[in-house]
C-alpha cells in the first residue's frame, strides 16, 4: 500500500472570550475556530509498529516517543479499536511550537484522520472524533478543521456558516519566542468580559492578549504594524500567542506585506 499524507492546518482562534476559571484550573471559554489552508505535513505508511520521524524547520528538539502527541494519538486509536496493525509515520514540522496556532492539537488530528484511512477503519469502528478530547481541548476541532464555535474548554463545538470567510487572504506571523499556552492562561486576570456572538466576531476580542503580551513583549509591536498594513481587514493575536493574523482584501495585499517581517516565522496562506 502507498503512503497516504495529510495536512495538520493551522488553526487560528478568530476570537476567543475566556469566561471564568474552573476550580480544577482549565478555564471556561467562547472561541470562534478558523483554520489555514496550509500548515505541518503528515504521512503514513504501513509498518509492524508504530513510529515517528520527523523533518522541518521546528523539528528539532522535538521528542519522537510516546509523549509526542502523533504517537499518542496513534496509540489511543489503535487501542480503541482493537489493532496490532502499525504504521511508520513522519511529520514535517513547518509550524513553529508554543504558538497558538494549534501544531500539536493539529498533528494529532492529522494522525487521527491519516490512521482511519490507512487502518480502513469502517464506520462501526472508534472514529478520530471520539477518542480526540482526551488528546487536547484543541483537538475536537482539528478534526474537522473547519470554521466552528466552540465553547466549554473549546471542546464543545456548534457548526458555523463560513461561506463568508472561505478563501479569505491569510498572513500568520511569529516572533519566534515560544508563548507557551499555561502560563499565559494562568496570567489571565480572572475578567469576564462578556460574550463572543459569534457573528460579530469581527469586533470581539481576544481576552489572552494582554497576558501574552506581558510574557511576550515581542508580541505588542508585531500586532501594532500588522494592524497598519495596507489592505488589511482584520489583524490579532491567535490564541495564547505568539503567532499573530491578518486578514486581507486581497492575495495581492498579502503578498506585498509578506516580506516585511525577514526576523519572523511568516506563511502566507488563505482561509479553507
Amino acid at each position: 500500500m502507498p503512503s497516504l499524507t495529510e495536512t495538520a492546518y493551522a488553526k487560528i482562534n478568530l476570537a476567543l472570550h475566556v469566561r471564568a476559571r474552573r476550580a480544577d484550573g482549565y478555564h471556561l471559554l467562547e472561541t470562534l475556530f478558523a483554520f489555514a489552508q496550509d500548515g505541518d505535513v503528515l504521512t503514513a505508511e504501513p509498518a509492524e509498529t508504530i513510529s515517528l520521524t520527523l523533518s522541518g524547520p521546528f523539528a528539532k528538539g522535538l521528542s519522537t516517543g510516546p509523549d509526542n502527541l502523533v504517537i499518542r494519538a496513534a496509540e489511543a486509536l489503535r487501542a480503541a479499536n482493537g489493532l496490532t496493525t502499525g504504521a511508520a509515520l513522519h511529520l514535517e514540522k513547518n509550524l513553529p511550537v508554543a504558538a497558538g496556532i494549534g501544531g500539536g492539537s493539529a498533528d494529532a488530528a492529522a494522525a487521527l484522520r491519516l490512521l482511519a484511512r490507512l487502518w480502513r477503519l469502517d464506520e462501526s469502528a472508534v472514529q478520530p472524533i471520539d477518542i480526540a478530547t482526551p488528546l487536547g481541548a484543541d483537538v475536537p476541532a482539528c478534526i474537522a478543521s473547519v470554521t466552528c464555535f466552540g465553547t466549554g474548554v473549546g471542546d464543545e463545538l456548534s457548526p458555523v456558516e463560513s461561506s463568508a470567510l472561505s478563501a479569505l487572504p491569510l498572513l500568520l506571523v511569529n516572533p519566534l519566542v515560544p508563548c507557551p499556552t499555561g502560563p499565559v492562561f494562568k496570567a489571565w486576570d480572572g475578567v469576564d468580559r462578556g460574550p463572543l456572538v459569534p457573528e460579530a466576531w469581527m469586533t470581539a476580542r481576544n481576552d489572552l492578549e494582554a497576558p501574552a503580551k506581558a510574557l511576550v513583549p515581542e508580541i505588542a509591536p508585531l500586532l501594532e504594524r500588522m494592524r497598519t498594513l495596507p489592505g488589511v481587514r482584520l489583524a490579532r493575536m491567535s490564541g495564547s500567542g505568539a503567532t499573530c493574523f491578518a486578514l486581507f482584501e486581497s492575495i495581492a495585499k498579502r503578498d506585498q506585506a509578506s516580506g516585511l517581517f525577514p526576523d519572523h516565522w511568516v506563511m502566507a496562506s488563505r482561509l479553507r
